[in-house]
């Protein structure tokens, strides 16, 4: 009698259905990264522009001189072509103002950063500019030496709004008046147990 060798391995039935429900897995799975991506790029932002306002006020309290701290849509703030403010920029910059006594002091570009690459997913929200005085305090300029900004009268917080399309998670980044950042979600409440809230 003749024994029969199979050959080990899959029939193609079972690839068929092994390669279903890989798909059906996929597709189910694949929502959910998209909002974990854009969560996560919402943080990435957040966390860039709450660096980069911590560095203006660092800078101000180091040089003892007034600091401002500027969105702007030019990649390249720091060259000689300088950048113009804007409230919906996806870079940032921050400089020194003159002082007002000393006709003879020049405005120093310090720093820049970028919060997110050029692209209509990334929404940031809040004051084109804001200054910080020499103690580190917020406080109002109206010739902070930057094309299309001013820094107003500052409310006891400033608010940055970040969303991103897809996200469910927008997160905002507080500047009080004393110069504190914090970083917070505003669908949650601030409190003693939830220090992460607004």
């Amino acid at each position: 009698m003749r024994r029969v060798n199979y050959a080990s391995g899959f029939t193609l039935i079972e690839m068929i259905v092994a390669m279903a429900i890989f798909a059906i897995l996929v597709a189910l799975t694949v929502p959910s990264m998209r909002t974990w991506i854009a969560n996560a790029k919402v943080r990435s932002v957040a966390d860039g522009l709450q660096n980069g306002i911590r560095l203006a006020q660092a800078e101000s309290l180091r040089r003892s001189r007034q600091v401002v701290f500027s969105l702007t849509n030019n990649p390249n703030p720091g060259g000689s072509a300088g950048f113009t403010a804007s409230g919906t920029g996806y870079y940032w910059a921050i400089k020194t103002i003159p002082a007002m006594v000393d006709s003879s002091e020049t405005a120093e570009f310090i720093s820049s950063g970028v919060l997110s690459a050029a692209s209509g997913t990334v929404t940031v929200q809040g004051p084109a500019e804001i200054c910080f005085n020499s103690v580190g305090r917020l406080v109002a300029n109206a010739s902070t030496g930057v094309t299309g900004g001013s820094c107003g009268t500052p409310a006891n917080t400033t608010h940055y709004s970040i969303t991103v399309t897809g996200a469910d998670h927008p997160l905002q980044v507080n500047v009080a008046l004393g110069g504190q950042v914090h970083l917070c979600d505003p669908s949650q409440t601030l409190s003693a147990s939830n220090p992460y809230g607004c």
